[in-house]
Parts: C-alpha cells; sequence; structure tokens
C-alpha cells in the first residue's frame, strides 16, 4: 500500500458550557531516490508502523476536545501518555500557536482510558507528535475561529477585522475582550463561522522554537505527582514477595500468621504473580515481605542461562546461501543480551476495588488494554472499571504494559480496601520487562567496489505484543504491504520498522523468534537498537574491505540528499577524520526511520579497553518540523545515553531462569562518569509535517560508540555489552 497523499479533515463543535472543539484527520507521506546499484523499496518505506498506528486511529482522531474556561485557560485532554519524553510540552505549544494564547494558560492533561478511541490511546512507534500535530492544530484553530467570530458578532462587525494577541480578541476601535469572557457565546449552537484552518509555518512563533518544559519546575521541586504519590483515601502501601525464578508461582505459605502479625502488617494475600502484602508503610511492608517463607512452584525458563539461550538463538538463524565465488564478501555474526527497561520510577499502581467497581491510577500507555484486563482480572464488566492514566517517570516501552495495574487490583479485592502497589527495585530489575536478546547473521557481497547484496537474519526471543499492538496489526492487515500480511505480529512489526538506508543491492530482512515465555518487551527503538546498530558496523567493515573512509562511504550510498545533508552536518561539526591520541578513535552511524533521520558521531577513550568512555558526540537530526527543538534534542541524548550504556556495558545476566541483576550498581547503566562533557545536537530546519523522535537517538549511536571501540582497541567487537561482567554480588535469589 501506498500512503495517502493528502490529509482530508473534518472539525465540529462539540456543545459545552465552555468552548470545545474537536478535529479528525487521515495521513500519509512520499519517498524517493537513486544510485549506482539500487535497493527497491522495503517495506518500512512504504508504510512504517507509525503510519499504521496513524491510520488505524484516524476514525477516533475527532475523539480529541480541547476546552476554554471562563478564565481563559485552555485545556487538551490528551490521549497519549507523558513519561518524560516532552509530549505534553510539545501538545501545549500547538494549542498556544494556534490560539495565540500563552503558553502559561495552557493545560495538558492525561486522558482516562476511553474503550471508544479504539486504536487511538496509545503512546508508542515515535507516534504521538506525528499522529496528534494536525488534531491538535485544527483544534486549537477551531477554537480559535469560534472565539473570534463570537466578539464579531457581539461588537457586530466583521470577523475579518479582528485579530487575536495574547488570549485577547481586538477591534480597530480599541475594543477587546479576553477568551474567558467569550466562551459562553463561543460554544453557542447557532454560531456561524467559516472553515478552520491551522496557520502556516510561516506564521509560526512558538512552534519550532527550543522551549523549557513546563513541567520542568515541578519536577525538580518534587511537585509533580506519580501513581505512588497520588492522595487516595485509605490507600495503603503494598510490595509484593516474588519468585526466585521468572513466572513461578505460589504452592503455600507458610509463615503467614508470623508475617501478619509483624509490626504495621494489615493484609497478606497470595496472587498468580507472588505473596502481596498490605502495611501502614513501604517500610513495614518491605520488611514483612522479606520475612515471608513461600513454597514455590517451578517458572517458565528454570535452569536455562544466558549460554543456553544464545546457543538457541544462533540455532534459530536460517543459514545464508553460499555466494557467487566471483564475488566478495563480508560476514558478521553479533550477540546482544538482554536489557532492562530500568526506568526510574520503578513499576507501580493505586487500585480501589470495592463495591462492584474498580478504580486504577497508573503510568499506562496502552490504558484501553489495562482497562480490559483489569475487568476480566476482577470480573467486572468494563464500564465498572475506571483507569486514570499518571504521569510516569520514565518508561522506554516498559509502561506499555499493565502488570502492576493488574496486580494492584487483584490485591484491593482481595483484601477489600484501596492498596499503593509499588515494585522494589530488584523486584523491576528481575521480573519486569527486558528487551530480548538477539542473535545477528549479516552478510554483504560486494564486486567491483559495488555492493550487491545486503542479507541481514535475525533471531530474537519472542517480543511481547500482548499490550496490544498486535491488535492494531490484525485489524489493518489487509492494508499492509504485500507479504506482510501473514506474517506473524512480530515479523509485521519488525518489516514496517527496519530497514536499510542505504542502496545496497537487493536488500533483505527477517526474523525468526525463539518461543520462550519470559517477560520482555518493546525496548527503546524496539528490533531497530540492535539490528540497525549491528548493520552500522557491518558498514563500516565493508567501507574498509572496499578501500574507503566510512563516512564518505556512507554519503555515497545514502539514498535521499536529505540524509545526505544530516550526513554531512554530523562529519563536519564533529571535525571527522581529525588526530587523536593512541587509544582514542571516532565512529559513526546513521540511521532512517519514521520519516526522520539522523547521524551520530563520537569519540572515545580506550587507552584502557576494560574502561571505555564516550568523550566526545556530534548528532545532526532531521524530523521534518520540529514542534521543539529543545526537546528534541533531549531525545537525541536519551538515546545516545542508552547506546553507551547498552554497549558498554549494561544487560541483564541469566542465570538458572533469573537475572542476576537487581540494582542499577549492578546493572551499569550509563551515569554521569560516563557521558561526554562535550555532545552537541544539530536539529536541521525542516518544514512539513514532523516525524518520529522517540526510537531515533539509539541505533546511530549504537553504531557510532561501537564503531569507534573498535577502532580504537583494534577489536572487531561481536558480543553486546563488550564489557559484560558479574562483577558484583548477586542478590539472594
Amino acid at each position: 500500500m501506498t500512503p495517502h497523499s493528502r490529509r482530508r479533515f473534518l472539525t465540529y463543535l462539540v456543545a459545552a458550557p465552555t468552548l470545545a472543539v474537536a478535529t479528525e484527520t487521515a495521513v500519509g507521506g512520499s519517498h524517493g531516490a537513486a544510485a549506482v546499484v539500487p535497493t527497491p523499496p522495503q517495506p518500512a518505506d512504504l508504510l512504517d508502523m507509525g503510519d499504521v498506528l496513524i491510520l488505524a486511529g484516524a476514525p477516533t482522531a475527532h475523539m480529541l476536545v480541547l476546552t476554554v474556561d471562563e478564565q481563559g485557560t485552555a485545556e487538551l485532554r490528551l490521549p497519549r501518555m507523558e513519561c518524560g519524553q516532552g509530549l505534553t510540552t510539545a501538545v501545549a505549544m500547538l494549542v498556544a500557536e494556534e490560539l495565540d494564547t500563552p503558553l502559561d494558560r495552557v493545560r495538558v492533561l492525561l486522558e482516562d482510558a476511553r474503550p471508544e478511541l479504539l486504536f487511538n490511546q496509545m503512546t508508542g512507534a515515535s507516534n504521538a507528535i506525528r499522529s496528534l500535530y494536525d488534531p491538535v492544530r485544527h483544534t486549537a484553530a477551531t477554537a480559535r475561529l469560534r472565539l473570534v467570530a463570537a466578539a464579531a458578532r457581539r461588537w457586530t462587525t466583521d470577523a475579518g477585522t479582528l485579530t487575536v494577541r495574547d488570549g485577547t480578541v481586538h477591534a480597530p476601535d480599541g475594543r477587546s475582550a479576553g477568551y474567558g469572557r467569550l466562551t459562553s457565546d463561543a460554544a453557542s449552537r447557532d454560531l456561524v463561522t467559516g472553515t478552520a484552518a491551522p496557520k502556516p509555518e510561516s506564521a509560526h512563533t512558538l512552534v519550532g522554537t527550543p522551549t523549557n518544559r513546563i513541567d520542568a519546575r515541578a519536577m525538580v521541586t518534587g511537585r509533580l505527582r506519580y501513581a505512588v504519590d497520588l492522595d487516595v483515601p485509605g490507600a495503603k502501601p503494598c510490595v509484593l514477595r516474588r519468585p526466585p525464578t521468572l513466572n513461578g508461582t505460589v504452592v503455600s505459605v507458610r509463615n503467614e500468621a508470623a508475617v501478619r502479625a509483624m509490626p504495621g502488617v494489615l493484609d497478606v494475600v497470595s496472587v498468580d504473580t507472588g505473596v502481596a502484602v498490605v502495611a501502614e508503610t513501604f517500610g513495614q511492608a518491605i520488611t514483612a515481605k522479606d520475612a515471608l517463607d513461600v513454597a514455590w512452584g517451578p517458572g517458565t525458563v528454570d535452569g536455562l542461562s544466558d549460554d543456553d539461550i544464545r546457543a538457541r538463538l544462533r540455532a534459530a538463524v536460517p543459514a545464508l546461501p553460499l555466494p557467487d565465488l566471483l564475488v566478495g564478501r563480508v560476514d558478521a555474526e553479533f550477540d546482544f543480551a538482554f536489557v532492562s527497561h530500568a526506568p526510574l520510577e520503578p513499576n507501580s499502581a493505586v487500585a480501589d476495588v470495592r463495591d462492584g467497581r474498580a478504580e486504577i491510577w497508573s503510568g499506562l500507555k496502552a490504558p484501553i488494554a489495562a482497562q480490559r484486563a483489569v475487568a476480566e482480572a476482577v470480573g467486572l464488566p468494563l464500564d465498572r472499571v475506571t483507569v486514570h492514566v499518571t504521569q510516569s517517570g520514565g518508561s522506554f516501552g516498559r509502561r506499555l504494559f499493565h502488570d502492576g495495574a493488574v496486580e494492584a487490583a487483584k490485591v484491593s479485592k482481595k483484601c477489600g480496601r484501596p492498596v499503593r502497589l509499588m515494585w522494589t527495585r530488584t523486584d523491576d530489575m528481575r521480573h519486569g520487562r527486558m528487551r530480548p536478546a538477539t542473535h545477528h547473521r549479516i552478510r554483504a557481497t560486494h564486486l567491483l567496489g559495488e555492493v550487491l547484496t545486503f542479507t541481514h537474519r535475525v533471531a530474537a526471543v519472542r517480543t511481547d505484543f500482548g499490550h496490544g499492538m498486535g491488535d492494531v496489526l490484525t485489524s489493518f492487515a489487509a492494508e499492509l504491504p504485500d507479504g506482510l500480511a501473514n506474517k506473524t505480529i512480530a515479523q509485521s512489526q519488525f518489516l514496517l520498522t527496519v530497514k536499510s538506508p542505504y542502496h545496497f543491492g537487493v536488500t533483505s530482512h527477517s526474523l525468526t523468534e525463539i518461543p520462550l515465555k519470559m517477560p520482555t518487551g518493546s525496548w527503546r527503538s524496539v528490533y531497530s537498537a540492535t539490528s540497525r546498530g549491528a548493520e552500522e558496523i557491518v558498514v563500516d567493515e565493508l567501507a574498509r574491505r572496499l578501500g574507503s573512509d566510512p563516512v564518505a562511504f556512507r554519503r555515497r550510498h545514502l539514498r535521499t540528499d536529505r540524509q545526505r545533508a544530516v550526513l554531512d552536518t554530523a562529519a563536519r561539526e564533529g571535525r571527522w577524520g581529525r588526530a587523536l591520541p593512541p587509544g582514542h578513535a571516532q565512529g559513526f552511524g546513521f540511521h532512517d526511520e519514521y520519516k526522520s533521520c539522523t547521524a551520530c558521531l563520537v569519540e572515545i577513550d580506550a587507552t584502557d579497553p576494560a574502561e571505555p568512555r564516550v568523550v566526545r558526540a556530534v548528532i545532526a537530526v532531521d524530523v521534518g518540523r520540529a514542534v521543539n527543538p529543545r526537546g528534541l534534542e533531549a531525545q537525541m541524548l536519551g538515546g545516545l545515553t542508552d547506546a553507551i550504556a547498552t554497549t558498554l556495558r549494561a544487560g541483564l545476566h541469566i542465570e538458572r531462569g533469573l537475572p542476576l541483576e537487581g540494582s542499577y550498581s549492578q546493572f551499569h547503566y550509563a551515569r554521569q562518569k560516563d557521558s561526554p562533557l562535550d555532545a552537541r545536537v544539530f536539529v536541521m530546519p525542516g518544514t512539513g509535517e514532523p516525524g518520529g523522535a522517540g526510537e531515533l537517538g539509539v541505533p546511530a549511536a549504537v553504531g557510532a560508540v561501537a564503531n569507534a571501540y573498535a577502532r580504537a582497541t583494534g577489536t572487531r567487537p561481536r558480543r553486546f555489552p563488550v564489557r559484560f561482567d558479574v562483577d558484583f554480588e548477586p542478590f539472594p535469589r
């Protein structure tokens, strides 16, 4: 399927005491390029996962509602989740821009689960701004049009003569009225207006301007409320004792009476994922949880360790056919470890399940799926379950899952009281979701200096898409590019995201999964972080084999002028090729996904190969129209940090069915000392619709860090993270 070439809009008024408007949209895009040995379009060139989500959500996009109250404050209920990515700031900027009102008069609230939104309330796949850009603008533009029309009718004048500044409508004769005074008139059903149109980009004064986050002060002063911060009447702290292996079950509690008698303990109940303790304080709950003596049933991967899983992955990758003896080839195989999502806020939820109803508060990227799961878990009709989405302290894909919300609901029902469930850090590391381990087999063939084929075969531990991504693909199967409709959910996701930005002749990607029952999930950049990271390493080795500079080689084979401009900016600003001391080196990576592209240049100090450190980074990024360039810079720096961590040191060791890592001190995510003091992001000027940014920053940086390490040490790294020692004493199981 070729994406739509235009957008269609329908705006209409929702009657209310305050002004409320909504907007509906459908989406599309375009592409194109040429080269010496061109690569035919790949599935993700024709339709990427973001396109699928936007098109699937189009029928309910009109249910986005904006209100303007009598104080002149605009409030948008956002059917997505804010988890630190800066979405609420970017959306507030869009509203303020179209309303011509100050940013501090715009509030963005997270919407409760609304089943009628269908596929239009999921946060993922770098899709939020892509899917909201036009609906939010049209909604706000319609509100502005009606407010101006209300003023014109009040003053018996032509609306075309009126202007708006700072949330106030002005007439040529000096009369003025703030939005708050006009909302009742603007909401009138008999008010006649024309068709609203958002401002042209040339008229933007806020959108496209680097802007500080609207929630930054609340974050740094501790006023921002996360799930377990909420003052839900009667809700008591709750933690779980979890099994010693993944997905183990409770057989019995041997000392329940003794634990119930401990200070502050209010209740002890068993659920299918462990034994819950409810107490007056979290400290008392944790102490009592640690004192539990539980008989456990087996888990789903008992006895399996890293070497066993790695062997299964290697065996699952189909063998590559023997190439023609007349052509040269570069072969490479890579292993990537499991990785914890490790959000700063551990998994948590508040639940009140009593009197034939359930009310849940949690950070949820798929709240509609969470509402269904809670209803099923506690045996209630869907309309008796209310799910509130709270701001979250990090996600990286973790909060696509609602396991904390379901656990809290089950415990609350059994206890007959509201509970504040919090996973401990060890719970989150060992029993939380993780990026699956993968094995990659890549072959590039070449002849007379030209790349003829590029084949990439991946084996991965099965990724769980039970949060609802599969429902989107299933519902949209008939619209997928040829060859995807009969693929598994994971294969479809893989082919709708992973693609090569280069003209490398006949290019193919494939995914094989091994069905291990482990708590996996989409980690930032999903398949691209490892797949494209591995490919960027091979691109360096291919350039070396063909006697070409790695950046010049990439430039020659990139598909579009836009991509080359991004590459040139990173290479120029990073002074590619400059002389460095022994043990230091530069590395380069490139990535294109979700209608955006980025190039990353890093410099590494690997004088001690066991203690490598990235000391400098330059990133160039093009996302089309950047709503908030400052937020985009933060996204790219976050992706760089993820790449530094998972390429050099951070991963999970699986031993006899359980991760060994149980804290940040053991899961070696990058600290400040591991991050470059000199890191610059160059946002390319762009127009038109914005592309995705959330997933974009990791893959190019993975390639850049790995390539820098290889050049600095004279090695060819094949296992990641490159330094993956058990240099800690694991916590008891």
